[in-house]
């Protein structure tokens, strides 16, 4: 009888994994670029762990407060870019309190001794101080690459010292930040020798910016493939700025609604008519129907052309999408009413990605878009599987339409603007509709609902969204019942966030099994209570457990519960109305 075969011992299936020398190992490692990816690959055996380590040059934080810095840097010695999230979603939608924390300075303290060569910062929901900006320039010479979107705390100020000191700048990306804004003199603090900037996106500032010192700037800079002006530039100087740099690939223009002369219009149609490689198209404020025509000779490239800061209408809408025959990417306002989504379906039929904002915080009576939109453009659109649409009214059967349309979404928020309201026309609720998204659509990655919502809903989405990772409500469901359904079903959930619906206690805890693997949840103005609370931070130490309380005298009810993982513990920054359980 032969003899049973040895088991190897652990470490040699270790070296059965990983044949090659280190230096191998980690030059392979190098082109895989997904941060989930790597992560995987960290995981197979002790060698690619150590790699993997020694490797990474990126690093993605999705929660400021799930990591500390000091953890970070003993994990990945050798970082030259970081991604940070700071605060929850909702701080969005003014529900979190000024001075919640996320505050970028403490990262920075490490990172000048631990990475002292870092290259790019990317933040995102953070607070970042003027003096945190002044450190930044003088602490990291090597400094290329600054993205700020919805941060806070800092002014132009400290974006003149980003621009006097940091020599090696490639990328200057501020986007709907709560800025204070002294004025447009920053641009001039850039010295007369800087050249290397490729991407400078300044769109939301309000104030008037130096147009000589910013004209210089373009024309200086050759490789500049990303301008973002904001509303203050004109046409004439945006004809100029064009002349300038013609390689640009991504444009913001300013305003678009100023008097030309019949020479001036024909300048600046002849100067994008030259932008050949422009494939993103974004600004327009006030734009009108007189001189739209002098972006279509600019249009025949464009994928993505994001009209939320212009107003059109219908009319104008339908006139321009012919010339944009490879749109993927198409944002607009509701002003442009269903007829204008009505031209969006047939015309471009490439559309991936649909997103439609509300003009106004409410819709009223008239205006704005409704369900004869939304299909409209799924008749046209088959390959769109990304849409965020604000309407006025919508229906169960108008929902079917879309996803029998378009079966492949992977995102799908629809959000109607009065809420906890039906279907119009049957005055039924709207579970049948997100049912039928998600019983079609087996790639859906994330879902918002809104409407008059019952438990039902949320029991067809525990039950066949199974790769679902987001989910946003509001206003929404009937009991515990539904959160319950959905923690049991959705394997893949890593985000919840529920505001203004009646889940309580039970809800809460059903998820006891769950938290760890999500990376957040968010709950305000539920039914939670602070003894809820405290047994689930009882029960699952390994979370932070925070309840913000801006109602003293209340001390029974937690009115907003932000839970998530964090290999740090609780944070040590939390403000007096942030209670950490």
């Amino acid at each position: 009888m032969a003899s049973k075969r040895r088991r190897d011992s652990p470490e040699e299936k270790e070296r059965r994994v990983s044949p090659f020398p280190d230096e191998v190992l980690e030059r392979v490692l190098g082109f895989v670029k997904s941060h989930k990816n790597r992560s995987s690959v960290s995981l197979v055996c002790k060698d690619w762990y150590s790699a993997e380590r020694w490797s990474r040059t990126h690093v993605f934080i999705g929660n400021c407060y799930s990591v500390s810095p000091e953890i970070l840097v003993r994990r990945f010695p050798n970082i030259r870019s970081v991604t940070l999230k700071g605060k929850p979603r909702f701080s969005d939608f003014n529900l979190v309190p000024p001075n919640w924390g996320a505050d970028i300075q403490s990262w920075l303290d490490v990172f000048a001794s631990a990475y002292p060569h870092l290259e790019e910062l990317r933040l995102k929901r953070m607070t970042i101080m003027d003096e945190s900006l002044e450190f930044l320039a003088h602490s990291f010479p090597n400094f290329k690459a600054l993205s700020l979107v919805s941060c806070d705390g800092f002014s132009t100020d400290g974006l003149a010292t980003i621009a006097t000191y940091c020599k090696n700048l490639t990328e200057l990306d501020i986007l709907e930040n709560g800025i204070e804004d002294l004025g447009g003199g920053w641009l001039s603090c850039f010295p007369e020798n800087f050249t290397s900037l490729e991407i400078l996106n300044f769109a939301n500032l309000n104030s008037e910016v130096s147009f000589d010192s910013l004209e210089r700037l373009v024309a200086r800079c050759k490789s500049l493939k990303v301008l973002k002006a904001n509303k203050n530039v004109t046409m004439e100087q945006l004809q100029r700025l064009l002349s300038r740099a013609p390689q640009l690939m991504e444009l913001g223009t300013g305003s678009f609604s100023q008097d030309l002369s019949f020479q001036q219009y024909e300048e600046l149609k002849k100067a994008f008519k030259n932008c050949r490689n422009l494939h993103t198209l974004s600004g327009l404020w006030e734009a009108t129907s007189l001189y739209l025509p002098a972006l279509y000779p600019a249009c025949a490239n464009l994928t993505f052309l994001n009209l939320s800061y212009a107003a059109l209408q219908s009319a104008e809408l339908a006139k321009l999408l012919p010339s944009c025959p490879l749109l993927q990417r198409l944002w607009v306002l509701d002003t442009v009413e269903d007829k204008g989504l009505e031209a969006v379906g047939s015309s471009c039929p490439l559309l991936e990605e649909l997103r439609v904002f509300p003009a106004e915080p409410v819709v009223g009576g008239g205006g704005g878009v409704t369900e004869s939109g939304f299909v409209a453009v799924s008749r046209g659109c088959r390959k769109l599987h990304y849409t965020l649409y604000f309407c006025r009214q919508m229906t169960n059967a108008a929902v079917a339409t879309v996803v029998q349309n378009c079966p492949d979404f992977t995102h799908f928020r629809l959000c109607i603007m009065n809420p906890g309201q039906p279907d119009y026309l049957t005055n039924e609720p709207m579970d049948e509709a997100f049912g039928t998204v998600v019983k079609t659509c087996s790639k859906l990655q994330r879902l918002a609902v809104s409407g008059l919502l019952t438990d039902l809903t949320f029991e067809y989405i525990g039950r066949y969204a199974k790769n679902l990772e987001t989910l946003s409500v509001a206003f929404a469901g009937s009991s515990d019942r539904g959160m319950q359904c959905v923690l049991e079903g959705c394997p893949k959930l890593r985000k919840l966030e529920i505001r203004d619906s009646p889940f309580g206690n039970a809800a809460l805890l059903s998820g006891l099994e769950r938290y760890e693997s999500m990376r957040s949840l968010w709950m305000s103005a539920c039914n939670v209570t602070m003894n809820a609370c405290r047994l689930l931070a009882k029960e699952m130490p390994r979370l932070n457990v925070e309840v913000i309380k801006e109602d003293e005298s209340d001390d029974t009810q937690a009115e907003k519960v932000y839970v998530y993982r964090s290999v740090a513990g609780p944070r040590r920054d939390a403000p007096p109305f942030v209670l950490t359980l």
